[in-house]
């Protein structure tokens, strides 16, 4: 077992996986399976989202049969792909059942996401993250929801209903102090019903790599002499700011009273840890984001290389604000403004899920038809 892996865990970051296929939940499959990752690294938790669904069940044979029995029984491709993807979901639930009840509810926790292509849609957003709630049927189950404007009273709307959420594609410190205060407001709901709070648990997906990958293009064609200083500094400064605000809110009177009703915080996510540029450090976006209360969702490459190589420096967001703040003005002062970043990532993040959800319905009504 990794010294690395176990120091960041026991400092209060969760590490979960963010992928999920069938091969992981059999023994001696292809990938390794995830009995495997929760008893030797530490994992203790799964993500996943359309792209991992899409290439899962595109690039799988262990889907076949059901597929075409689904077919058979007259489902068209996206009730195909619903009843794979809640099977799946709530096959892994039952794995880490006993994560669950060893962390009382805190982990354990499997993801499923909303159709992509309804990050503009409130209402039916809302629907579907009912439906999945109910057909996953686990109460380790966590429905992921955008947070987009129009994720965000989904958001409220859904935690007040006592459905515990996943809120993603997160990517500027101001998106995240509106999910924060959905969720909370969504509780407050709850608990003014007299309806209990104890048993609702949320994350919030706070992207991070990409913010490199989007202000590092920039920063190679900029002109200005502070640029190259500023190469890979963005995405960890952001993410330490969205953490102080997390900070902020754990000790206000709003959050007290509610946690005084036996509410648990939603915590911050940390999501897109794989390093995209070679040049950089495999493990940064993990061994530099370690704080109490959060979560560290990585692909088994990223897992591998903080367990093999990754140098555990304790607590690395606390005590790290001025010096992110001055990486965030810095940035502005040469004309790169983080929320137009974000509104960007956002669109993009968005689309990027769309595109594999719209090629693995391609791929069922073929096989449905064959």
């Amino acid at each position: 077992m990794s010294a690395t892996l176990k120091s960041v865990s026991e400092a209060g970051t969760s590490i979960w996986l963010d992928d999920l296929s069938r091969e992981r939940m059999i023994p001696n499959g292809k990938s390794r399976n995830l009995a495997t990752l929760i008893a030797e690294e530490y994992v203790v938790g799964v993500t996943t989202n359309p792209a991992i669904f899409s290439a899962s069940i595109s690039q799988s044979s262990l889907y076949s049969d059901d597929l075409k029995a689904l077919a058979a029984q007259g489902h068209n491709a996206e009730s195909i792909i619903t009843e794979l993807t809640t099977a799946d979901v709530a096959q892994a639930c039952d794995l880490f059942i006993p994560v669950y009840e060893r962390s009382a509810g805190v982990d354990g926790r499997v993801s499923i996401e909303v159709d992509p292509r309804l990050a503009r849609d409130t209402s039916t957003t809302v629907s579907q993250a009912r439906e999945l709630w109910a057909k996953v049927n686990r109460p380790n189950v966590l429905i992921k929801v955008p947070a987009t404007v129009e994720g965000l009273p989904a958001i409220r709307t859904l935690i007040a209903e006592g459905i515990s959420v996943n809120v993603t594609i997160i990517f500027s410190v101001e998106r995240y102090k509106a999910v924060l205060d959905a969720f909370i407001t969504g509780l407050e709901e709850r608990h003014n019903k007299g309806l209990p709070v104890s048993d609702i648990h949320s994350v919030a997906s706070f992207f991070v790599s990409r913010v490199d990958t989007e202000i590092d293009a920039r920063l190679k064609s900029h002109s200005h002499s502070d640029a190259p200083s500023l190469l890979g500094k963005a995405a960890i400064a952001n993410a330490r700011l969205a953490y102080q605000h997390f900070e902020e809110v754990l000790s206000s009177q709003r959050w007290k009273k509610l946690e005084g009703a036996g509410a648990s915080i939603q915590r911050p996510l940390w999501a897109s840890t794989g390093v995209k540029d070679p040049a950089y450090d495999p493990t940064q976006y993990v061994i530099d984001l370690v704080a109490p209360l959060t979560v560290n969702t990585m692909p088994e490459p990223t897992l591998i290389s903080v367990r093999d190589q990754g140098r555990y420096k304790g607590n690395t967001v606390v005590g790290h604000y001025e010096t992110s703040l001055q990486v965030i003005d810095q940035l502005a002062s040469i004309g790169i403004d983080i929320n137009e970043v974000a509104t960007k990532l956002e669109n993009e993040g968005i689309d990027k899920f769309i595109k594999p959800w719209l090629e693995l319905i391609a791929a069922v009504e073929a096989a449905s038809r064959q």
